[in-house]
């Protein structure tokens, strides 16, 4: 679940350029479009979003440009070593855990560690969304870093668990500036015609840790010790923050804008929740769905201000490209959180050959990725959401049949991966759509809101998926992996109702 996690949340949020064209011209936000942050004023008609130093792409003899050579290149470098970090920290963290935790005698902290860096990320996102639009995101950016490089020292260096765990919510905060940031980054240095492009390399780089990550993570933290495998990732830290700086200093688009504290303490609670979700959702003590269910209303109150208006009950137009990049998500990860435990249990597969059974899932998410940008077929991008999804929807339906004997295994391995071609698919171009339909100079907001948005829906649906797998536990395993599997495509379909409300009448 891990490589998908991190691509969803960094899909099209971690981009850089190392010199940035001018923005294009965009008018002010039209009545029928609601604005991610209220009472935002909106930039003048013609006005550029940003005005950073002219780039000067290198074209080839079909007058496409190219990427990776001329001054895109450190971009794409950029872009690349940015996406090595968070794949590789998240590769590194997952496998030296057991060894931690071992060391550290911090077996029972093992699930905070994991939640506390995502309910860190959500209040940072916040924060980092109206200095990004006011400043522009070089200080957000190079902070983020910077409180990312931080918590990996205190978590490489603790002699406690509980310290590890506050290195871990350092990492965060410092990760949820850095989304934001980049995000805005991206919309500022690419055209649209570029973006999908700059996706499918984002893509690779979560791809390639994945196949290769565990066991080089692995190698490292039984030789050299877990230290060394969570302390390696500075390494990457600091090779990205250096390809990065040259593209930074371009000016925000709004310089009245300001966190407001309403939003701030919004913004807290909401990470609270998801971190009680998060960590009432493994059932560890008494009570537990007492706090699961207190978690989940506090979200569904204080959430929803900090998205834009509509974005739960899909309001066309922004508010339903953050939406169904949400739910299309909690549906395939519904299914990718419970799959090899299925295969293991019902199929007669090995714990490697369940895991090697995503493997599939991994490669036509990138295939998905490469494909929105490059097939012309596919450049109705409303079209294309829709497509993902309902490959999405289709590949679920693995899930479900993992528990009728009568249906080949073969089948299950050509069907799952078509879900993970669609999510290539379907993030990919949500994340250009983001873009696209943010007020002109609130890309930092939109992307708070969609960041914000994905982790809540996660962090509750997957809670909910494991609260109702334990209590039906107890009846049979057939019955528990029969809800847990078979509600994802019913996610999915819910996703694809969603995606025919992209276009803004």
């Amino acid at each position: 679940m891990r490589l998908f996690a991190g691509l969803n949340l960094l899909e099209g949020a971690l981009h850089a350029s190392s010199q940035l064209a001018p923005a294009p011209t965009r008018p002010a936000r039209s009545a029928g479009r609601p604005a991610v942050d209220r009472g935002r004023p909106p930039a003048p008609v013609g006005e550029p979003v940003s005005a950073g130093p002219s780039l000067d792409p290198v074209v080839d003899a079909r007058g496409r440009e190219r990427l990776w050579t001329g001054p895109q290149g450190a971009v794409v470098a950029g872009v690349f070593a940015t996406a090595f970090l968070f794949a590789f920290e998240s590769y590194a963290i997952a496998t030296a855990l057991p060894l931690v935790a071992a060391d550290l005698d911090g077996l029972s902290l093992v699930g905070v560690s994991f939640a506390v860096m995502l309910a860190a990320s959500v209040v940072t996102m916040t924060v980092s969304a109206p200095w990004c639009d006011r400043e522009g995101p070089t200080l957000p950016l190079l902070t983020g870093v910077a409180g990312f490089v931080g918590g990996l020292v205190v978590s490489g260096t603790a002699p406690t668990m509980e310290l590890f765990v506050v290195g871990r919510a350092v990492q965060g905060l410092g990760s949820g500036l850095t989304t934001v940031a980049l995000y805005v980054l991206v919309g500022q240095a690419f055209d649209e015609r570029v973006r999908p492009r700059v996706f499918v390399v984002l893509t690779s780089a979560w791809v390639l840790p994945a196949l290769v990550g565990p066991p080089v993570a692995g190698w490292v933290a039984e030789t050299a010790g877990w230290r060394w495998a969570v302390l390696g990732a500075i390494v990457p830290a600091v090779l990205a923050a250096l390809l990065l700086a040259p593209a930074l200093g371009t000016p925000g688009a709004h310089a009245d804008v300001r966190l407001r504290p309403r939003r701030l303490l919004l913004a807290t609670v909401a990470a609270l929740s998801v971190l009680a979700v998060s960590v009432a959702g493994q059932r560890g003590f008494a009570l537990w769905w007492v706090a699961l269910l207190t978690a989940l209303v506090v979200a569904v109150l204080v959430v929803p201000p900090l998205l834009p208006p509509g974005t739960w009950t899909g309001r066309r137009g922004l508010p339903t490209v953050i939406a169904t990049r949400g739910v299309v998500s909690l549906a395939f990860f519904g299914i990718e959180a419970y799959l090899p435990l299925a295969l293991v249990e019902h199929r007669g597969l090995t714990p490697t050959q369940g895991g090697m059974f995503l493997t599939g899932g991994a490669v036509l998410w990138f295939s998905g990725s490469w494909l929105a940008a490059n097939v012309p077929a596919l450049a109705d991008k409303h079209r294309r959401v829709r497509l993902g999804v309902g490959l999405v929807a289709l590949g679920s339906v693995a899930g479900g049949l993992v528990l009728v004997e009568a249906v080949p295994l073969v089948l299950l391995v050509l069907l799952w991966p078509l879900a993970g071609l669609g999510m290539g698919m379907a993030t990919s171009t949500l994340s250009v759509l983001l873009l696209e339909t943010a007020p002109a100079g609130e890309h930092g907001a939109a992307s708070a809101a969609m960041q914000t948005n994905d982790a809540v829906v996660q962090a509750m649906g997957l809670a909910l998926g494991s609260a109702v797998f334990a209590a039906l536990l107890t009846r049979s395993s057939e019955t528990a992996f029969a809800a847990v599997l078979g509600a994802s495509p019913v996610v999915a379909l819910a996703a694809l109702w969603l995606s025919g409300r992209l276009r803004e009448r």
